[in-house]
């Protein structure tokens, strides 16, 4: 089985202080760790884009 650790980046972010303190508090709303956070926005952002870009190019809804 892959360890998925392996796969995953290392970056180096800035913050400001105002941006980190809201991420942290919603992040433990969630339950989840800050940078876990950080990976869920990031992937549903990326997600949302791959919708827009679908309908973008069908000029059609996905429903699923």
């Amino acid at each position: 089985m892959e360890n998925k650790e392996k796969d995953k980046k290392q970056l180096v972010l800035r913050l400001s202080s105002s941006l980190w303190k809201e991420l942290v508090a919603w992040a433990e709303d969630d339950f989840r760790s800050l940078n876990g956070q950080i990976e869920y926005l990031l992937t549903e952002c990326v997600k949302r884009r791959k919708k827009i870009k679908d309908i973008d190019k069908t000029g059609d809804v996905d429903k699923t």
